[in-house]
């Protein structure tokens, strides 16, 4: 990136350097805090206007509901033993009961649209199979579905969700590695509304739920693997910030 200066010419090499690297790492700042608030739906309007700072308060217990735009749901399989493919699921949804201070109790239902299995860059006819009979068979099977039937700890913030997933019109247990990342209660004119994250993650034989096209023949690895290992990140949002007590001074 090249940044141009109006400012008059500086004779000393060290001195234009300096001033370059002022400018561009302001620039750089601009940019970050741009986005930030592009990505985050965030207002910084509290901080423009000399709000002070706050300490985080928990996340409350009740109802959370998935934030699409910081959720991701990516899937690995090997093509061919040459390389692990990794795809993706672009819509999806998911609704959470959740309380800190008693995490086995939590419960999720998550939802996603079959049709959204995405291959970058793939020919319209793998996307074609993949989403046709020989394996998805979105027409006939729209929806794949979790639902979590229990949580067991492994430590502080680690824990194994066991669930079922119905996939491909077939339902079977499910185990789910997952690590609560935190969350807050919200933050006034920026975030209304509690927050949380969690990252997960899981395997699954494809041909446990009927999808035995192109599974390698035994010993070889000609086809595309039946392992298929998925990711998911995903925030929540939650309970709004309760309203400030009358008289409170803002």
């Amino acid at each position: 990136m090249t940044v141009h200066s109006n400012s008059s010419a500086v004779h000393c090499g060290q001195c234009g350097k300096r001033t370059s690297l002022v400018e561009s790492g302001i620039l750089a700042a601009g940019i970050v805090v741009a986005a930030l608030g592009l990505h985050s739906g965030f207002s910084f309007a509290a901080e423009s206007a000399g709000a002070p700072a706050m300490a985080p308060v928990a996340a409350p217990p009740g109802e959370y509901k998935l934030d699409k735009s910081h959720a991701s749901l990516i899937l690995r399989a090997s093509h061919m033993g040459f390389s692990t493919y990794t795809t993706r699921f672009s819509r999806f949804d998911s609704e959470l009961t959740f309380d800190p201070k008693n995490l086995p109790a939590s419960k999720i239902v998550t939802t996603i649209d079959a049709s959204s299995f995405e291959m970058d860059a793939a020919p319209q006819m793998c996307l074609d199979i993949m989403k046709g009979p020989q394996m998805l068979d979105t027409a006939k099977y729209a929806q794949i579905t979790f639902k979590s039937e229990r949580v067991r700890m492994t430590g502080s913030k680690t824990m194994e969700i066991t669930g079922t997933l119905t996939l491909h019109g077939v339902t079977r247990p499910m185990v789910l590695s997952a690590t609560y990342n935190g969350g807050y209660a919200g933050m006034p004119q920026m975030d209304p509304n509690a927050r949380v994250g969690f990252s997960a993650h899981g395997s699954l034989k494809r041909s446990d739920f009927g999808m035995t096209f192109g599974v390698p023949a035994p010993g070889t690895t000609m086809g595309v693997g039946d392992l298929v290992e998925f990711s998911i990140e995903a925030e929540f949002t939650g309970p709004a910030l309760p309203a400030p007590a009358a008289g409170a001074h803002e």
